[in-house]
């Protein structure tokens, strides 16, 4: 590890233990390159965050902050999410940053918009070309946090096919969750976006406090 991954390791570990010890935390949106639409389900991130506010007692910020994927910001945020319904492209220096931020503690999400999918999977492969995405077992410890789910909940149909929720896994640990065929973004937006039903919502709401609460605990 060079001197700037150190010091960007050390300065994400005491963001950490400030953030924890205060009990305040604060997500972020992940701006990447390729024209995909990373700005996609404005409203989802606030939702979730109030839902877990109200649910959890965590006492995350309600102000999202987009953070591009080659910033050395990123390492304030514990969790990041990334959404979109197309093209995704990290150069090697973004890659580089990723894989720097999620070995040192991080954890980012990924919930396919639709149409993420093809592009996504390859980019990955950039951060960490030698681990596999893995779908995880639907007894994995991510499923059964507050709520307890058999898997992802199907919250749109899109192409009939079922959810899946994939994992790369780095020394151990899940520092990378893909959530695929659920859209669980668009079961957090406000219910006029999408006018899912309420029990739907709920469903995304309560597996997305499960994702939190899991990266936050691990």
């Amino acid at each position: 590890m060079n001197h700037l991954k150190k010091v960007a390791f050390v300065t994400f570990t005491l963001c950490q233990l400030t953030l924890f010890a205060q009990g305040t935390y604060q997500l972020a949106v992940l701006k990447y390159n390729g024209g995909g639409d990373y700005y996609a389900n404005p409203t989802s991130l606030p939702n979730l965050i109030q839902f877990c506010n109200q649910q959890l007692g965590t006492n995350i910020s309600k102000d999202v902050p987009f953070v591009e994927a080659g910033s050395s910001d990123i390492f304030q945020y514990p969790l990041v999410h990334m959404t979109g319904h197309g093209n995704v492209v990290f150069s090697s220096a973004e890659a580089e940053n990723l894989r720097n931020y999620l070995l040192s503690g991080g954890f980012l999400h990924i919930d396919d918009n639709y149409g993420m999918d093809p592009f996504i999977r390859k980019e990955l492969k950039k951060i960490f070309p030698n681990s596999p995405l893995i779908e995880l077992p639907f007894d994995h410890p991510i499923f059964h946090q507050k709520y307890n789910f058999n898997g992802l909940p199907k919250i749109h149909e899109h192409d009939d096919k079922r959810p899946q929720a994939f994992g790369i896994i780095e020394n151990g640990r899940l520092v990378c969750l893909y959530t695929y065929e659920t859209d669980l973004g668009d079961g957090w937006e406000d219910q006029k976006v999408h006018n899912d039903p309420q029990d739907k919502r709920q469903q995304a709401l309560q597996m997305g406090a499960n994702i939190i609460m899991y990266a936050f605990m691990k």
